[in-house]
């Protein structure tokens, strides 16, 4: 089990600008995942959602806690 500390409510309102607006379909995919996985969707159904293995949602969790935005 992964551990996910909050995303504040200012970062928490750009990812959301981000999954909107943005014209790059893996950076929308990634801001979603943060949003649902912020709001404590299981890993296994956000495998399920973004067709991606168990390792990719390692790394994004890791790439979100050490550089923050995407």
């Amino acid at each position: 089990m992964f551990f996910f500390r909050e995303i504040n409510p200012l970062s928490f309102s750009l990812l959301q600008r981000i999954y909107q607006q943005s014209a790059h379909h893996k950076v929308r995919q990634r801001a979603h995942f943060l949003i649902l996985a912020s709001q404590h969707v299981k890993i296994n159904k956000l495998m399920e959602i973004f067709n991606i293995s168990h390792r990719t949602i390692f790394n994004w969790f890791n790439r979100w806690e050490s550089d923050g935005m995407i």
